[in-house]
C-alpha cells in the first residue's frame, strides 16, 4: 500500500498551521496533519502535559506501546500554541529533512 508523503506544494499549509495550530483546518492542511500523525510512532515528537493548561514538555514516543515516553531534556513550553508549532516544525523536518523553523518568525508567532 502506498502512502502519501509530503510534497513541495504542501509548504503552502505551513503558514496556515502557524496562524492557527489548534481547531478546524482546511482539507489540505488536514491531509498534511494526517501524514504527520500517522505512520511509524517510534521517536515521533509529542507533547507531554506537566501542568494542565500551563506547562508542556517535548517527548518522543517509544517503539512499542506501553513503554515510557522519553522527554527531550531542556525543552518545555508555557504556551500550548507555541508547543504545537514546535512539534509541527520538528515532525516536518523528520518527514522531509527540511528545516522550516523560520516559519515561527512569520505571522504565526505573533498570535502566541
Amino acid at each position: 500500500m502506498s502512502r502519501y508523503s509530503l510534497q513541495e506544494e504542501d509548504k503552502q499549509y505551513i503558514d496556515e498551521f502557524m496562524k492557527k495550530p489548534i481547531g478546524y483546518h482546511s482539507p489540505g492542511l488536514q491531509r498534511v496533519l494526517n501524514v504527520m500523525r500517522g505512520g511509524d510512532v517510534n521517536g515521533k515528537y509529542v507533547l507531554v502535559i506537566l501542568e494542565p493548561y500551563r506547562r508542556w514538555a517535548l517527548g518522543r514516543l517509544p517503539a512499542r506501546r506501553g513503554e515510557p515516553i522519553s522527554l527531550v531534556e531542556g525543552v518545555e513550553y508555557t504556551c500550548q500554541l507555541q508547543a504545537e508549532r514546535d512539534v509541527f516544525i520538528r515532525r516536518w523536518r523528520d518527514l522531509t529533512g527540511e528545516d522550516i523553523s523560520d516559519a515561527l518568525n512569520r505571522e504565526g508567532s505573533a498570535n502566541a
